[in-house]
Parts: structure tokens; sequence; C-alpha cells
């Protein structure tokens, strides 16, 4: 038996948290904010939250979960889940099947 630490992958990722694609994801959301901030002039509250809306999905979905990587990579594991068609294969123990399975063989 191995007793493997909780945070041997630490090592693989940039500053301990961030995959490139992560590091991707959160610097284009803040690039885009940055260029909506600068571009467009509005004092009011909507359009504020609309312009820094891209940043704070970005910080989002790099947020990290117990568990999981972060945000994102629950969100790839559920749909991969309920998304993709899954095949169970009966190896159970059943006297019924072991019959069966003999008298077809």
């Amino acid at each position: 038996m191995y007793i493997i630490p909780a945070n041997t992958k630490k090592s693989m990722l940039i500053l301990g948290f961030f995959t490139v694609l992560d590091l991707i994801i959160f610097v284009s959301g803040v690039g885009i904010t940055l260029v909506f901030l600068v571009t467009i002039k509005s004092a009011q509250l909507g359009f504020m939250i609309l312009q820094l809306l891209p940043a704070l999905v970005a910080l989002l979905l790099v947020t990290p979960v117990p568990y999981y990587h972060n945000i994102l990579q629950l969100i790839r594991n559920f749909f991969n889940f309920f998304g993709r068609r899954r095949r169970y294969i009966w190896r159970g123990w059943c006297w019924r099947d072991n019959d069966t399975v003999t008298k077809s063989a």
C-alpha cells in the first residue's frame, strides 16, 4: 500500500493552483474586462456590472473547489457524466446468472 500526499499534483500546476487553460481563461476574461472599461464610458451601475462580467465569470471558473481542481473541472465532469452514454456490464455473483452462462456456453 502506498500513501500519496494530497498535494502531489500541485507541483505540476503553475503557482500551485493553475493549469495553462486556467490562466488562458483568467487572462482573457480580465483582458476583455479591461478593454470594456477603457472603451465604454458609463456611470450606470448596470453597464459597470456588464463590463466586469467577463472577469467575474473567469474568476468563478478558476476558483478552487474541494475534491475537484476548480469549478471548470466540476462542470466538465458534470457534462461528461450526464452527457455521455454509459454502458454497465453486469459482473456480479448470482446463481441464476451462473446457470444461464454455463448452459449457453
